[in-house]
């Protein structure tokens, strides 16, 4: 099958499919793209005729995660940056030391609890740009937050009440032994 007439009836329900994904028409322009730059040097491969709507959804699907990666990685960036070129704050808080915390965390984990806990993504979005199952992302997100708790005992001597939560007074900034070191 030739590339224009895949265009001719799949272009019009990809863009909308990938703009229900990412809400932004030119970077659904720009990942359509991709997508029939993609398909245009695969179309050989493709066997079966009455698979091919699914070939084409499968690299968009992967087109479209790539793209959410790029954006993760950029934003982590952009975090760590800004957390560096805030001014000190006059008060150390509980706050100050979550960045720090999960900046040391494995990577597996680290990826996972910042896009959960620092960007705020549901689950879901966090399986799907990490390109893992929902219970993957479940895991580690949870792994990650246990860790985290562990650090917050580490470098703050914090402790466990009986409910399980974390309880103490946070130290200032040149007493914790993670947010010290991160100046």
């Amino acid at each position: 099958m030739e590339t224009t007439i895949i265009w001719d009836e799949f272009s019009e329900s990809l863009k909308r499919f990938i703009l229900s994904r990412v809400n932004n028409h030119d970077v659904a322009n720009d990942l359509l793209q991709d997508v029939f730059i993609k398909i245009h040097l695969n179309v050989h491969k493709i066997k079966k005729q009455e698979s091919i709507k699914s070939w084409i959804y499968t690299i968009t699907v992967n087109v479209i995660n790539d793209y959410f990666k790029k954006q993760s990685k950029q934003q982590n960036l952009l975090n760590n940056t800004i957390v560096f070129e805030k001014e000190t704050p006059k008060e150390h808080t509980a706050k100050d030391c979550i960045i720090p915390l999960i900046n040391h965390l494995p990577p597996t984990y680290k990826e996972a609890m910042l896009l959960s806990e620092v960007n705020g993504l549901k689950q879901v979005e966090v399986a799907k740009i990490l390109n893992i199952s929902l219970s993957g992302a479940k895991s580690r997100i949870q792994r990650g937050r246990n860790l985290l708790k562990e650090g917050f005992i580490a470098c703050c001597d914090y402790k466990l009440n009986e409910s399980g939560y974390l309880v103490g007074e946070h130290k200032d900034k040149k007493d914790c032994k993670v947010c010290s070191t991160n100046t």
